[in-house]
């Protein structure tokens, strides 16, 4: 198996590192442009004007600009996760109370499916709170993959970590993407993220890519990163052989009693940027607005929708925490002028 590695880049100031293992340098597919972070933070430097120029012209070059992705996301098993991640509110590590559940039914989840097939959705994403999903629960998934399957719409998952043989028997049962979020720039994971290092992300987007399913895999900003920071992580996946066909951009969620939950805020204007840069550098990809669009106002949005994110998650929860409503998403899509694949149902 060839090993997706990740990139190093400069930070701004002095970083504890937690990772055991030290990746190599990546290696980019010759058919795509190579992206040192150097060059993508120059990006990122731009003026505004000249960024969401670049940004909408490469997009215009790739997508429809008046077409809008919209993907449901669900979780089939909450809390518990054994993981440390400074921003999550199902770990087991911060109070949060988040209770942990058992794995939703092919029933609840076929209900959840038909209600976002509904509502427009294209793709239905399922979330489980695990580090890494055993035998048992691989063979619960494959039945709840086969039931959106059944129902017409793409099928993703976000499970944690996977083996070659998981990722292949999810092939098998249809899946169509897998999440695996790479987070933040390698050298600042380890201030995130101790529980597992950077290479078991990477391996787990190996196993997915030679099992043939579609890579997504994004990141979270917000989290108290350098500009330089963003740059990192957006040259890391851009430079992965070949880039994710969905790239998640998510605004951190402060939840109380995770470690993140008193980050200053980011500038709502530098998260336009990092989309925009997400843009020019994954030409081809999804980019999707994710996590933390409920605390941004609607002009942010659709800024975001002008630096080239085609997609978004749509529906009233993302995993555990909110996220707009449907009606508020499809009033704004009209007013902006977007279509989408699948037409509401009234």
């Amino acid at each position: 198996m060839t090993t997706i590695t990740p990139t190093l880049a400069a930070t701004e100031q002095p970083l504890h590192f937690h990772a055991t293992r030290k990746a190599a340098a990546p290696s980019v597919d010759a058919r795509q442009q190579a992206w040192p972070v150097a060059e993508v933070q120059a990006l990122l430097d731009l003026p505004l004007p000249e960024l969401m120029h670049r940004a909408q012209t490469v997009h215009r070059e790739h997508h429809d600009a008046t077409e809008m992705e919209l993907a449901t996301l669900l979780s089939i098993k909450t809390g518990g996760c054994p993981e440390d991640c400074g921003y999550c509110p199902q770990s087991v590590h911060h109070e949060t109370g988040v209770p942990a559940t058992k794995m939703m039914t092919p029933e609840e989840v076929r209900e959840a499916v038909l209600g976002a097939k509904a509502a427009g959705a294209s793709r239905f994403c399922m979330g489980a709170a695990w580090r890494a999903p055993n035998d048992r629960d691989l063979e619960k998934v494959e039945e709840l993959v086969r039931v959106i399957k059944d129902e017409g719409l793409e099928a993703c998952c976000t499970l944690g970590m996977l083996s070659g043989d998981q990722a292949q028997r999810l092939k098998g049962a249809g899946l169509d993407y897998y999440n695996h979020n790479l987070d933040t720039a390698p050298e600042l994971y380890g201030d995130i993220i101790t529980t597992r290092d950077y290479q078991d992300r990477l391996d787990t987007l190996g196993h997915v890519r030679e099992a043939g399913i579609h890579v997504c895999s994004g990141g979270i900003v917000g989290m108290g990163e350098s500009r330089a920071g963003r740059a990192g992580l957006i040259a890391q996946l851009a430079n992965l052989a070949p880039y994710p066909e969905s790239v998640p951009i998510n605004h951190l969620v402060k939840v109380p009693g995770t470690p993140l939950a008193d980050e200053l805020d980011l500038d709502p204007l530098e998260f336009v940027r990092t989309v925009a840069v997400a843009r020019i550098t994954m030409p081809t990809a999804k980019v999707r607005l994710s996590a933390g669009r409920r605390q941004m106002d609607e002009s942010t949005q659709v800024l975001c929708f002008l630096a080239g994110a085609n997609s978004i998650f749509y529906g009233d929860k993302l995993l555990v925490t909110g996220n707009p409503d449907v009606e508020a998403d499809r009033a704004l899509l009209q007013r902006v002028g977007l279509k989408t694949r699948h037409t509401f149902n009234a």
